[in-house]
């Protein structure tokens, strides 16, 4: 016996052996949250970024844009270097890029100089980071350690999309944003320092050479895919909106760039499919091994972490909107409003991990979706234009518990059903599958709830009775040239001059339109939600506690 797994033995509630057998999930989990929490972190500090780099909103949404793209593209290669060359070490090169990228973005004089630190280096970190997160849990612990980890884990994910508005309108407002990145370069180091607590572990069989074909397909394709659905938003799904020029060569005015994008992106991710199944069947290690996909309790998993983060994402960007277009609540408020959603993660995370052994997952993660669908559901039938943020409450709570229950467990679920040894591809598979939902939940539910707010404003403006018809066209097409501000919690900014009952009528409708608008992207949630729970049908049935422990350490196909 060595002297680690020895003093896991002696003295278990022992504070040293306690903090010793628990501190690479707080590590792996402080990871996870500060590439989460910089996802959202920026959101709430557009006003004054814009201002302090002399710049527009269009250019710092690509920022944000640009550093899910990132991770998005690099995410299953990332997953697979640590494989070859070792997670841990992947886990620490990650953490050093991402230091570099934030202290770069720390400094930014300019837009590109942010877009290099922030969405290209730290994205590159985060890429390499992540995937690390889950595959090292998973080799770190066994069994019904295993689940609580993953808990732990869970709850941190869930809970760190809502604090990131919360601390970056509490940063901003008090220090500056630049400190946002500036504290990523200190966690880095505790990272660093704390790695040293984490076992190292790797993919023995693989071949100590990357596989570049397929690096190069599927990061081209994963580019082109998330670019088209983030995009859509602005250029339209099929028809354009407005035309793009690619440098001036190619100009897109009749379909949209995002119909192109994502055509491609597919025809390339099925390209990409192909030349891994061909190069596995010649002997070679593939960048994705097609096999995973043929494991049932895997390519189920993962979907619905895929299908499960699109409502995610909706519910994180449709109820800012509310509690800041119609209660009126700045940055930091709006991220205290959200803090009941975190609370009910980070409680119910651990607990889920602790009975998940005992139930089973796959009761556990449909026990979270069953709460998470009820909580949209709830939010919805409860949503008026005159709810208060206390009114909010009840639903955001359910929405946390279920996401708690779900998020861990159902990664706990999904790797489990492959061996340790390809944890890291399996990761990196999991985690694109993650952001490409989330990209997506964010670029649908952000149409639809413009679309939805410009169709209620201009109904509402027509059958007004206290808007005199000469003024109707006027403020119908000032307001349908601006709605999109309400995007980021602003108003439109009515013409000079109108009467205060009629400026009041419209702040009416606005608040009308606004509410109407989220509570349609709270049934596209719910919608999500629940065929993520038909899909956990195609999950293997519930196993009993040991049998549980043995599917934590054993591949299940």
């Amino acid at each position: 016996m060595d002297s680690d797994n020895q003093d896991a033995q002696t003295t278990p509630g022992a504070a040293p052996s306690f903090l010793r057998r628990w501190s690479p999930v707080l590590v792996l989990s402080l990871a996870l949250a500060i590439i989460l929490i910089d996802m959202t972190l920026l959101n709430v500090s557009l006003a004054t970024i814009i201002q302090d780099l002399h710049t527009t909103i269009q250019k710092i949404q690509w920022v944000i844009t640009a550093y899910s793209l990132t991770i998005a593209a690099l995410m299953i290669t990332g997953g697979r270097i640590g494989d070859i060359f070792g997670r841990k070490k992947m886990f620490m090169l990650g953490a050093i890029i991402f230091a570099v990228g934030s202290f770069i973005a720390s400094i930014s004089p300019n837009v590109p100089v942010l877009v290099v630190g922030e969405s290209i280096i730290e994205g590159i970190g985060a890429a390499l980071m992540m995937p690390a997160t889950i595959s090292l849990l998973a080799a770190n612990y066994q069994g019904r350690d295993r689940s609580i980890a993953f808990g732990i884990w869970g709850g941190v994910a869930a809970a760190s999309t809502a604090i990131g508005p919360l601390l970056g309108g509490y940063i901003t407002s008090s220090y500056s944003w630049r400190w946002a990145f500036r504290i990523n370069v200190f966690v880095a180091a505790i990272l660093l320092a704390g790695s040293f607590l984490v076992k190292e572990s790797w993919d023995r069989a693989a071949e100590k050479k990357l596989d570049w074909g397929g690096v190069i397909l599927s990061v081209t394709g994963m580019l082109c895919l998330v670019f088209g659905i983030i995009e859509s938003s602005t250029y339209g799904w099929v028809k354009a909106n407005q035309s793009f020029s690619f440098f001036g060569w190619v100009t897109f005015s009749g379909l949209s760039v995002s119909f192109y994008a994502i055509i491609i992106g597919a025809i390339i991710l099925a390209g990409f499919f192909y030349f891994e199944r061909r190069r596995e069947r010649l002997g070679h290690t593939p960048l994705v091994s097609t096999g995973l996909f043929r494991n049932r309790q895997y390519a189920a998993g993962s979907s619905v972490i895929g299908i499960s983060s699109i409502g995610q994402a909706g519910l994180i960007f449709a109820i800012p909107v509310f509690v800041q277009a119609v209660r009126g609540l700045d940055a930091f408020h709006t991220g205290l409003a959200l803090l009941p959603l975190s609370c009910g993660a980070l409680v119910a995370a651990p607990i889920a991990g602790t009975l998940g052994p005992r139930v089973g997952l796959k009761r556990i993660v449909q026990a979270g979706l069953i709460l998470v669908s009820a909580g949209y559901i709830l939010q919805t039938i409860t949503l008026h234009a005159e709810s208060t943020v206390a009114s909010l409450i009840p639903a955001l709570i359910l929405v946390g518990v279920g996401f708690g229950m779900q998020m861990g467990q159902i990664g706990n679920l999904t790797i489990s059903a492959v061996p340790v040894e390809q944890a890291g591809e399996a990761a990196g598979v999991n985690n694109t599958f993650r952001q490409v939902g989330a990209t997506l939940g964010t670029a649908i539910i952000g149409a639809v709830l413009i679309a939805s707010i410009t169709s209620s404003m201009s109904s509402g403006i027509k059958a007004s009775p206290v808007i005199p018809e000469p003024f109707k066209v006027g403020v119908d097409a000032a307001v349908k040239e601006q709605v999109s501000n309400v995007e980021f919690g602003g108003g439109a900014e009515l013409p000079a001059g109108l009467p205060p009952e009629i400026s009041n009528e419209i702040i009416s409708i606005s608040h009308s339109a606004v509410t109407k608008a989220n509570r349609i992207a709270l049934v596209f949630a719910a919608v999500s939600a629940l065929l993520a729970l038909v899909v956990t049908l195609f999950l293997p049935a519930p196993r009993k506690s040991k049998r549980e422990d043995n599917l934590a350490v054993r591949p299940v196909h």
